[in-house]
């Protein structure tokens, strides 16, 4: 529609604004128009739910990259630690025996820093399995959400077909594909 009076719709709009002013004449085409708002407004509702999932398993997962990179970080920061480590060691073999209590020491220390750091890599590394199979779980969803408003939208369509070719069978098929959507949704709700 634009803004100076020209209007242009399609042959369904057509068809159901014409329901709608009928309707008390015509109860296939009532009954027609009320199932296909009903099935817009729980597909509207289908859509949105859809959208949010994908978003929350796109959060997830770059929330589950963050920490893959922090636990990079910590295990070449443990890295760091193993070579100092073992230039300690070597030391130990070198130097005079007068300077190698201070060697043992900094090996003692460097062992006691690198469990840390291990325990801090692991601990990150988790963290993002969690948040990996988190937003696993949120796209299982988004697929159940959209599968369902497909199935909606599938609906809607074979009821602009039955309104304009009155076959009762249309009518039959779109509340069977409805009640697929349907349960679809439901299994997104129930997390199936």
């Amino acid at each position: 529609m634009s803004g100076h009076g020209f209007h242009v719709h399609g042959p369904h709009d057509h068809e159901l604004e014409h329901a709608a002013h009928h309707a008390d004449k015509d109860p296939f085409a009532s009954r027609i128009a009320v199932t296909t708002a009903v099935l817009a407004t729980v597909g509207a509702l289908f859509g949105y739910m859809g959208g949010a999932t994908q978003a929350n398993a796109s959060l997830y997962k770059n929330n589950a990259a963050i920490r893959k990179t922090e636990a990079s970080n910590q295990w070449n920061y443990y890295q760091a630690k193993s070579s100092k480590q073992n230039l300690s060691e070597l030391a130990i073999v070198i130097v005079a025996e007068d300077q190698r209590d201070r060697y043992r020491q900094e090996i003692d220390r460097y062992k006691e820093e690198k469990a840390q750091i291990k325990a801090k890599a692991d601990a990150l590394e988790a963290e993002a399995r969690d948040w990996d199979q988190r937003s696993d779980a949120e796209m299982h969803l988004h697929h159940r959400w959209a599968q369902a408003t497909t199935a909606l939208q599938v609906s809607i369509a074979l009821a602009a077909i039955a309104l304009l070719t009155r076959r009762r069978w249309l009518e039959v098929g779109l509340y069977g594909v409805a009640a697929i959507g349907a349960g679809l949704g439901v299994a997104a709700v129930l997390h199936l």
